[in-house]
């Protein structure tokens, strides 16, 4: 970068603190701006990142580290988009309506400030706002931009991500799509027509904000709390006219909130449903933005749902469940031959699907991402339901049409569409719940439902493979090296097919994907991943089984596979 570049950079870094109407981030940027000029090298590099472009408003939303500058979360970025999104649905209204948005947050760094901003932004545009009135999970948002027909909800959130970070999801609803995707997140086009309109050189004190005029819906204890009223709509989800209160008595559960939003909406969901043996992860159960007790807030890495099984141990629980930071994933634990394991999201998947298929409406779908694996679609088809594939996100799951179920492999599900569009663990906590009190009941475990349906469908071994990267160009230079030199062998077996979903299909539209199948059966996805700086491989392969007894040799057999294909696929990756 030469002197005038500098300059240049320094002059927008100086505009933006000058504008910033946080005090925290316009002190760090101030800051920054006196070390440049004291001639730190490090800080012109953060400096020159914070300005090297804007954030990309997608199907995803946003998401990035909090701080000053474009290319990261702040006031500034959120108001320019909250701006943005009013002047889409002024547009889409022309006048003949007043458009009504309902907005949530978790409990991550300011998300309550950029909640009540965005409040500010859509009641001076003259909407009407509906804001939550704490820190809630996702899937009441998801499910409150339906049940007040809403043309748009917001929640801020960043899910799993590193406590730096926070995010900004967008669905929508009302007058603004059709009934499949009422309540769903957005998908293109609407993404790019909101972005057209988000104007980033705006200065914030041009953005017309009011300091009130807006709803806070009631609180807990007060008359209509907007938790309770979800609660109370998924409540009937495992009745079924059938009371179960002996039965889920005797089920003992522990429960982890991950630091975040879900834990008191989780636990009270199970009270609800009669499992009354509930023991909470004390170290997790309140929301913490700095997540203390793991590395990463997500169920899925290593370690962190260490201390749930401590305390499954401790207390002779049957089974572990374990939501993310915003409760829309997930996850179990189970004991399996007198140990502790973490179900993959694939067999919970497999677990929900089957359950919920046995007391759909006709006619209802079951439905999965591309990435997840293909025992879904035997079982649907064992039920006699129609089974869809669709890209991966639950933006695109949520849209199936007739869905009844669906679910994705990163422990989310979907098991009442009807009330929330998207992936919702609090409801598919209480599912599998009910799952697992019924098989306790009747003298059989998770563990041995899973041998039912192998037995049945197929021993289905999948596993994953994820690289990390600083350099994010390195990415979409593996994604080309797959394209034009796809590796011949995968655990021993020739590749046979290797198909590039970036130029769609007849029944999927396009995404950066590559599929790779071998003669063995075996399956490997490769794709960039939506929200992290990750390349992500999905593997399976399938091992046919003619009697229940050989269930136990044939995983052993499929496992092996699917280490030899996963130790294969990393040294073709990692080679130069």
């Amino acid at each position: 970068m030469n002197h005038t570049q500098k300059i240049q950079l320094l002059d927008a870094a100086c505009q933006w603190a000058a504008q910033d109407p946080d005090p925290q981030t316009q002190e760090e940027l101030q800051l920054l701006i006196q070390r440049v000029n004291d001639g730190d090298a490090l800080a012109f590099e953060d400096i020159s990142d914070r300005f090297s472009g804007v954030l990309e408003f997608g199907t995803a939303g946003l998401r990035a580290e909090l701080g000053a500058g474009p290319m990261r979360m702040n006031r500034v970025v959120v108001m320019r988009t909250a701006a943005g999104i009013a002047r889409f649905l002024a547009e889409k209204a022309n006048g003949h309506y007043t458009p009504k948005v309902v907005i949530g947050f978790d409990a991550r760094f300011n998300s309550d400030v950029f909640a009540k901003d965005s409040a500010g932004v859509f009641a001076a545009a003259g909407f009407e706002v509906l804001l939550m009135p704490s820190a809630l999970p996702t899937p009441v948002l998801a499910w409150a931009v339906r049940e007040f027909s809403a043309e748009a909800g917001i929640m801020v959130t960043a899910s799993h991500n590193p406590p730096r970070d926070n995010g900004y999801k967008v669905y929508v609803g009302g007058k603004i799509t059709d009934e499949s995707g009422r309540g769903a997140q957005i998908v293109s086009p609407i993404d790019a027509q909101i972005a057209s309109l988000i104007d980033h050189g705006q200065p914030v004190a041009q953005i017309p904000r009011a300091e009130n005029g807006w709803k806070v819906l009631p609180a807990a204890g007060a008359e209509g709390d907007i938790e309770a009223a979800y609660l109370a709509s998924i409540r009937p989800i495992i009745d079924a006219g059938q009371p179960q209160d002996s039965v889920r008595k005797n089920l003992r559960i522990v429960v982890s909130a991950m630091h975040g939003v879900g834990g008191h909406t989780m636990r009270q969901a199970l009270l609800n449903a009669g499992f009354t043996d509930v023991h909470m992860v004390a170290e997790q159960e309140y929301p913490d933005p700095l997540f203390p007790t793991v590395k990463f807030p997500n169920p899925e890495e290593p370690g962190a749902i260490d201390l749930s099984l401590e305390l499954a141990r401790t207390v002779g629980a049957d089974l572990v469940i374990a939501n993310d930071p915003d409760a829309d994933r997930c996850a179990a634990a189970i004991r399996d031959n007198g140990s502790w394991r973490m179900l993959r999201g694939d067999e919970v998947g497999w677990l929900l699907g089957d359950q919920v298929s046995k007391t759909l409406p006709e006619g209802k779908k079951l439905a999965n991402s591309i990435v997840s694996s293909r025992m879904l679609a035997a079982i649907a088809k064992y039920a006699g339901r129609e089974h869809e594939e669709t890209l991966t996100g639950f933006k695109w799951i949520s849209r199936v049409e007739d869905l009844g179920y669906g679910y994705e492999e990163a422990l989310g599900y979907c098991v009442a569409p009807d009330l929330v569009r998207d992936k919702d663990g609090i409801s598919a906590g209480i599912v599998l719940a009910d799952l697992a009190a019924q098989l306790k009941a009747a003298g059989s475990t998770i563990a041995g439902r899973l041998d039912e349906l192998a037995a049945k469908h197929g021993v289905h071994v999948t596993d994953q493979l994820s690289l990390r990267f600083t350099d994010l160009a390195q990415i979409p230079a593996l994604m080309d090296k797959i394209r034009n030199d796809a590796p011949a062998t995968l655990g021993g077996s020739e590749v046979s097919e290797v198909t590039d979903l970036s130029q769609g299909t007849e029944k999927l539209p396009a995404t950066n994907a590559m599929v790779l199948h071998t003669f063995c059966g075996s399956r490997v996805i490769v794709r960039p991943s939506g929200t992290e700086p990750k390349l992500k491989c999905y593997l399976e392969t399938i091992e046919p089984v003619d009697d229940p007894a050989e269930v136990p040799e044939a995983r052993q057999r499929a496992t092996a596979k699917v280490l030899a294909i996963k130790e294969e696929l990393a040294a073709y990756l990692n080679a130069n």
